[in-house]
Protein backbone atom coordinates (compact mmCIF):
# COMPACT_ATOMS: atom_id res chain seq x y z
CA UNK A 1 0.00 0.00 0.00
CA UNK A 2 1.47 3.32 -1.23
CA UNK A 3 1.15 6.34 1.19
CA UNK A 4 -2.28 7.94 -0.54
CA UNK A 5 -4.26 4.41 -0.36
CA UNK A 6 -3.35 3.11 -3.20
CA UNK A 7 -2.44 -0.82 -3.89
CA UNK A 8 1.49 -1.18 -5.25
CA UNK A 9 0.16 -3.88 -7.79
CA UNK A 10 -3.54 -5.04 -8.23
CA UNK A 11 -4.62 -8.31 -9.66
CA UNK A 12 -7.90 -8.78 -10.93
CA UNK A 13 -10.13 -11.77 -12.61
CA UNK A 14 -12.58 -10.55 -15.08
CA UNK A 15 -16.00 -12.52 -15.39
CA UNK A 16 -18.09 -11.64 -18.38
CA UNK A 17 -20.07 -14.18 -21.17
CA UNK A 18 -19.76 -12.07 -24.05
CA UNK A 19 -15.56 -12.41 -24.82
CA UNK A 20 -15.87 -8.94 -26.86
CA UNK A 21 -16.77 -7.04 -23.86
CA UNK A 22 -13.75 -9.23 -21.57
CA UNK A 23 -11.72 -8.83 -24.11
CA UNK A 24 -11.90 -4.99 -24.38
CA UNK A 25 -11.88 -4.65 -20.18
CA UNK A 26 -8.97 -7.02 -20.59
CA UNK A 27 -7.20 -4.95 -22.68
CA UNK A 28 -8.15 -1.45 -20.79
CA UNK A 29 -6.85 -2.90 -17.33
CA UNK A 30 -3.91 -4.93 -18.58
CA UNK A 31 -2.70 -1.59 -20.01
CA UNK A 32 -2.29 -0.05 -16.40
CA UNK A 33 1.10 -0.14 -14.93
CA UNK A 34 -0.37 -0.99 -11.67
CA UNK A 35 -2.71 -3.62 -12.84
CA UNK A 36 -2.30 -7.01 -13.84
CA UNK A 37 -4.98 -9.70 -14.96
CA UNK A 38 -4.23 -13.11 -12.95
CA UNK A 39 -7.39 -14.87 -15.17
CA UNK A 40 -10.92 -14.41 -17.27
CA UNK A 41 -13.94 -16.56 -17.61
CA UNK A 42 -17.29 -16.25 -18.82
CA UNK A 43 -19.27 -18.79 -16.93
CA UNK A 44 -20.42 -18.34 -13.03
CA UNK A 45 -19.53 -22.11 -12.60
CA UNK A 46 -16.16 -21.26 -13.97
CA UNK A 47 -15.42 -18.22 -11.85
CA UNK A 48 -16.49 -19.96 -8.87
CA UNK A 49 -13.90 -22.58 -9.65
CA UNK A 50 -11.05 -20.51 -10.10
CA UNK A 51 -10.99 -17.48 -8.67
CA UNK A 52 -10.95 -18.48 -4.81
CA UNK A 53 -7.42 -20.24 -6.46
CA UNK A 54 -6.27 -17.22 -8.23
CA UNK A 55 -6.82 -15.00 -5.15
CA UNK A 56 -7.53 -11.77 -6.95
CA UNK A 57 -7.40 -8.65 -5.47
CA UNK A 58 -10.62 -7.65 -7.04
CA UNK A 59 -13.34 -9.52 -9.02
CA UNK A 60 -14.34 -7.55 -11.82
CA UNK A 61 -18.17 -9.51 -12.52
CA UNK A 62 -20.96 -9.54 -15.31
CA UNK A 63 -24.34 -8.90 -13.54
CA UNK A 64 -25.72 -11.63 -15.11
CA UNK A 65 -22.98 -14.11 -16.47
CA UNK A 66 -23.80 -17.51 -17.79
CA UNK A 67 -24.68 -20.21 -15.72
CA UNK A 68 -25.83 -18.04 -13.01
CA UNK A 69 -26.03 -14.32 -11.69
CA UNK A 70 -22.75 -12.17 -10.43
CA UNK A 71 -24.58 -11.89 -7.21
CA UNK A 72 -24.84 -15.68 -6.20
CA UNK A 73 -20.94 -15.42 -7.33
CA UNK A 74 -20.10 -12.53 -5.34
CA UNK A 75 -21.35 -13.70 -2.12
CA UNK A 76 -19.87 -17.56 -2.64
CA UNK A 77 -16.39 -15.90 -3.52
CA UNK A 78 -16.44 -14.06 -0.28
CA UNK A 79 -17.85 -16.83 1.92
CA UNK A 80 -14.53 -18.51 0.61
CA UNK A 81 -12.16 -15.09 0.73
CA UNK A 82 -13.29 -12.13 2.33
CA UNK A 83 -10.19 -10.28 0.72
CA UNK A 84 -11.26 -10.43 -2.55
CA UNK A 85 -13.95 -7.07 -3.76
CA UNK A 86 -15.98 -7.40 -5.85
CA UNK A 87 -17.17 -5.00 -8.53
CA UNK A 88 -20.34 -5.53 -10.75
CA UNK A 89 -20.01 -4.16 -14.37
CA UNK A 90 -24.18 -3.54 -15.21
CA UNK A 91 -26.23 -2.15 -18.21
CA UNK A 92 -28.15 -1.19 -15.61
CA UNK A 93 -27.99 2.22 -14.37
CA UNK A 94 -25.77 2.46 -10.91
CA UNK A 95 -28.96 3.28 -9.24
CA UNK A 96 -31.21 0.33 -10.64
CA UNK A 97 -28.13 -2.17 -9.65
CA UNK A 98 -27.64 -1.11 -6.15
CA UNK A 99 -29.75 -3.74 -4.93
CA UNK A 100 -27.41 -6.37 -6.93
CA UNK A 101 -24.71 -4.92 -5.42
CA UNK A 102 -25.96 -4.90 -1.72
CA UNK A 103 -27.25 -8.06 -1.92
CA UNK A 104 -24.22 -9.38 -3.64
CA UNK A 105 -21.85 -7.66 -0.57
CA UNK A 106 -20.46 -6.24 -3.62
CA UNK A 107 -18.32 -3.06 -2.89
CA UNK A 108 -19.48 -1.19 -6.09
CA UNK A 109 -20.87 -1.45 -9.49
CA UNK A 110 -19.94 0.34 -12.63
CA UNK A 111 -22.61 0.57 -15.82
CA UNK A 112 -20.58 -1.00 -18.89
CA UNK A 113 -21.19 2.50 -20.95
CA UNK A 114 -18.79 3.97 -18.21
CA UNK A 115 -15.92 5.66 -19.30
CA UNK A 116 -12.14 3.61 -19.41
CA UNK A 117 -10.78 5.98 -16.71
CA UNK A 118 -14.07 6.06 -14.54
CA UNK A 119 -13.27 2.09 -14.74
CA UNK A 120 -10.10 1.81 -13.71
CA UNK A 121 -10.40 4.24 -10.71
CA UNK A 122 -13.00 2.02 -9.34
CA UNK A 123 -10.83 -1.06 -9.49
CA UNK A 124 -8.49 1.01 -7.95
CA UNK A 125 -10.90 2.33 -5.36
CA UNK A 126 -12.13 -1.38 -4.63
CA UNK A 127 -8.41 -2.72 -4.46
CA UNK A 128 -7.71 -0.17 -1.12
CA UNK A 129 -10.93 -1.28 0.15
CA UNK A 130 -13.06 1.76 -0.58
CA UNK A 131 -16.59 1.46 -0.79
CA UNK A 132 -18.00 2.73 -4.17
CA UNK A 133 -21.94 2.87 -2.96
CA UNK A 134 -23.18 6.06 -1.72
CA UNK A 135 -24.45 5.18 1.64
CA UNK A 136 -27.90 7.69 1.35
CA UNK A 137 -28.57 5.80 -2.31
CA UNK A 138 -28.22 2.39 -1.01
CA UNK A 139 -30.22 3.17 2.14
CA UNK A 140 -33.02 3.90 0.13
CA UNK A 141 -32.90 0.92 -1.96
CA UNK A 142 -32.65 -1.47 1.25
CA UNK A 143 -35.73 0.26 2.33
CA UNK A 144 -37.15 -0.61 -0.93
CA UNK A 145 -36.51 -4.33 -0.71
CA UNK A 146 -37.53 -4.20 2.83
CA UNK A 147 -40.86 -3.06 1.47
CA UNK A 148 -41.23 -5.32 -1.34
CA UNK A 149 -42.02 -4.23 -4.53
CA UNK A 150 -45.58 -3.57 -6.23
CA UNK A 151 -46.72 -7.25 -6.67
CA UNK A 152 -47.77 -9.06 -4.19
CA UNK A 153 -44.49 -11.69 -5.61
CA UNK A 154 -41.99 -9.23 -4.07
CA UNK A 155 -43.90 -9.53 -0.68
CA UNK A 156 -40.63 -10.50 1.98
CA UNK A 157 -41.15 -13.31 4.41
CA UNK A 158 -40.09 -12.70 7.99
CA UNK A 159 -36.88 -15.04 6.96
CA UNK A 160 -36.05 -12.60 4.24
CA UNK A 161 -35.97 -9.57 6.00
CA UNK A 162 -33.89 -10.88 8.73
CA UNK A 163 -31.34 -11.85 6.01
CA UNK A 164 -31.87 -8.85 4.06
CA UNK A 165 -31.13 -6.64 7.65
CA UNK A 166 -27.98 -8.63 7.71
CA UNK A 167 -27.04 -8.54 4.08
CA UNK A 168 -27.44 -4.55 4.94
CA UNK A 169 -24.79 -4.82 7.79
CA UNK A 170 -21.94 -6.13 5.23
CA UNK A 171 -22.56 -10.29 6.61
CA UNK A 172 -21.36 -13.36 4.31
CA UNK A 173 -23.53 -16.09 4.11
CA UNK A 174 -21.61 -18.04 6.74
CA UNK A 175 -21.25 -14.99 8.94
CA UNK A 176 -25.41 -14.84 8.51
CA UNK A 177 -25.44 -18.25 9.30
CA UNK A 178 -23.83 -18.03 12.56
CA UNK A 179 -25.71 -15.19 13.94
CA UNK A 180 -29.23 -16.54 13.00
CA UNK A 181 -28.57 -20.38 13.53
CA UNK A 182 -29.99 -21.07 10.16
CA UNK A 183 -27.74 -23.72 8.11
CA UNK A 184 -25.28 -22.04 5.10
CA UNK A 185 -27.97 -23.85 2.58
CA UNK A 186 -30.92 -22.51 4.21
CA UNK A 187 -29.36 -18.88 4.20
CA UNK A 188 -27.65 -19.29 0.50
CA UNK A 189 -31.46 -20.53 -0.31
CA UNK A 190 -33.24 -17.48 0.35
CA UNK A 191 -30.51 -14.90 -0.95
CA UNK A 192 -31.52 -16.88 -4.07
CA UNK A 193 -35.61 -16.12 -3.01
CA UNK A 194 -34.57 -12.66 -2.43
CA UNK A 195 -33.32 -12.36 -6.27
CA UNK A 196 -36.11 -14.21 -7.72
CA UNK A 197 -38.06 -11.22 -5.98
CA UNK A 198 -36.12 -8.41 -7.52
CA UNK A 199 -36.05 -10.24 -10.89
CA UNK A 200 -39.95 -10.35 -10.26
CA UNK A 201 -40.24 -6.55 -9.46
CA UNK A 202 -37.86 -5.57 -12.60
CA UNK A 203 -39.96 -7.25 -14.92
CA UNK A 204 -43.28 -5.46 -13.87
CA UNK A 205 -41.16 -2.21 -13.70
CA UNK A 206 -40.24 -3.18 -17.15
CA UNK A 207 -42.39 -1.51 -20.45
CA UNK A 208 -43.45 -4.27 -22.45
Amino acid sequence: MRKDGRMSHISVFLVDDHEAVRQGVHGLLSGEPDIEIVGACGTAAEALARIPAAHPDVAVLDVRPAGGGSVEVCREIRALDEDVGCLMLTPFAPEEALSDALLAGAAGCVRKAVHSRELVEAVRDVAAGRTLLDPEAAGRALERLRNGGPTRTARLTGRERTVLELIGEGLSNRAIADRTGLGEDVVHEVVSGLLAKLSAERRVRSPA
